[in-house]
């Protein structure tokens, strides 16, 4: 079967959707142009937090330890994309969990066109090791961290954008 193309919306400087689309990784973005990406912490009611460990496969970063996240679709909320890919990566259903959103941090990368929004969200909830269904073919493996073990991880350079979410585990 055909994997089904992503269709991403396109944001102007101030996060308001432009009424135009964009194929998943086609960077032919204007300048001003953005997408939407969304990053989300899992906490564990013992303040610990679920990170997931990248495939080595990945052309970009494998080995390295992350929260979960991804793109918005084409018409979906921020809030419902998380939600998404957090389920979709840990199997972790936080729709009844505590907390939301914290923060968004801005990349503009003109060389790259490819400019982004990054949404980064915090849950709280109830759920054990065994709960944790990471996605094979993303993951190479998961663990909950305290904040401490994540600074070191970021600290060695491990933690993808490590400096751009740190405040999110304080």
């Amino acid at each position: 079967m055909a994997e089904k193309t992503e269709i991403w919306d396109i944001y102007d400087d101030n996060k308001e959707r432009t009424g135009r689309t964009m194929k998943r990784n086609d960077w032919n973005m204007k300048p001003g142009d953005f997408h939407l990406t969304v990053l989300g912490v899992v906490e564990d009611m013992q303040g610990r937090f679920l990170i997931t460990k990248r495939v080595m496969t990945k052309a970009w970063a494998p080995g390295a330890w992350e929260i979960s996240g991804g793109a918005a679709q084409a018409g979906e909320e921020s809030l419902e994309a998380v939600k998404r890919e957090i389920l979709e990566e840990t199997g972790i259903d936080v729709s009844d969990f505590e907390g939301g959103y914290k923060f968004t941090y801005k990349r503009v990368n003109p060389e790259e066109k490819d400019n982004y929004f990054v949404d980064v969200y915090r849950f709280k909830g109830q759920f054990t090791e065994a709960d944790v269904k990471p996605q094979e073919a993303e993951t190479d493996g998961f663990k909950l961290a305290s904040a401490d073990e994540i600074a070191e991880l970021g600290k060695a350079g491990e933690f993808l954008h490590y400096s751009s979410v740190k405040e999110v585990f304080e």
